[in-house]
């Protein structure tokens, strides 16, 4: 009843647990960026169907694929590599009666685990993710963290999705989220373009979640001071320093990507003001020798 969809780009180290993981599913779809690594080769042995692209963005890339790739069964169950179905997700999944489900999608609860070992309970930021979905009703939006907008109603899964994001070290955390910074900044630059509005109702109130959670990040780039507000709820509101050292750190660590996110969006407008008045003074130059 589910088939299974997997992104990868260079995941010779994830993708073998990751696959362990669903090796109940008979229809798992390994989504590769043109890994030149032994990904491919790995999902090939493991009996998966394999599905190349070039990556452009987040939203754009899993559009393509919801829309392109062939699968099996109506459901389609998307995870990334460095993520795991726990036993207690795989229960409840068995236990779903999709067929006459009267939702297009489900929320499933995320366990982020920190490079020690700790479930980041209280520092994870955004716990529920629509994961589980019939891919003609799933649209995605934004360029990185994008956000999931399902044509239906959703539900909510039992279990956890496990997911260790520092399984390759905190450099590799870090290089990535240098980049998520540049797709951030270059998404502010645009809503500033085009004098994006957000709403505070939804962002507040709105039983959509997807769309609570899209006006909320719309709104928060707008504040003045996002790494300290960031690090503050993540520590005080959420309760990261619950988790100890891990939950401290890691919310540290948060506020940092959005101090990226800022420096990033700075220096694209201030590249923006150069080349505008190099503009100008190449086309008055050209203008008096006329």
């Amino acid at each position: 009843m589910i088939s299974v969809l997997i992104l990868t780009k260079n995941e010779e180290q994830d993708l073998p647990g990751c696959l362990a993981s669903v090796k109940w599913c008979d229809d798992i779809h390994v989504y590769d960026s043109f890994s030149d690594d032994k990904t491919v080769e790995l999902a090939t042995s493991a009996g998966a169907k394999i599905t190349q692209r070039k990556f452009d963005n987040w939203s754009a890339h899993q559009n393509w694929g919801l829309k392109n790739i062939n699968f099996k069964y109506p459901w389609v169950l998307y995870i990334d590599a460095d993520e795991r179905v726990s036993e207690s997700l795989y229960i409840s999944l068995q236990l779903l009666n999709l067929q006459k489900s009267e939702h297009v999608a489900y929320e499933i609860r995320r366990r982020d685990f920190a490079w020690n070992g700790v479930w980041l309970k209280h520092a994870q930021i955004s716990p529920f993710y629509i994961r589980l979905f019939r891919p003609g009703k799933m649209h995605y939006k934004r360029l990185v963290n994008p956000v999931s907008l399902p044509q239906g109603s959703v539900g909510r899964a039992d279990g956890y999705l496990d997911h260790y994001p520092f399984s390759k070290g905190f450099k590799f955390w870090f290089n990535r989220h240098l980049n998520y910074a540049d797709m951030e900044a270059a998404m502010r630059i645009d809503e500033i373009g085009i004098g994006k509005e957000f709403s505070i109702k939804k962002a507040l109130f709105s039983k959509d979640f997807s769309e609570k959670r899209y006006h909320q990040k719309g709104l928060f780039y707008k504040l003045p001071g996002r790494p300290i507000i960031k690090w503050f709820y993540m520590m005080f509101i959420r309760g990261a320093f619950i988790d100890g050292t891990a939950g401290i750190t890691y919310a540290i660590m948060q506020s940092i990507y959005e101090y990226f996110i800022v420096l990033k969006t700075k220096e694209i407008l201030s590249d923006n003001i150069k080349n505008k008045q190099t503009d100008i003074f190449i086309s008055s130059v050209t203008d008096k020798k006329h």
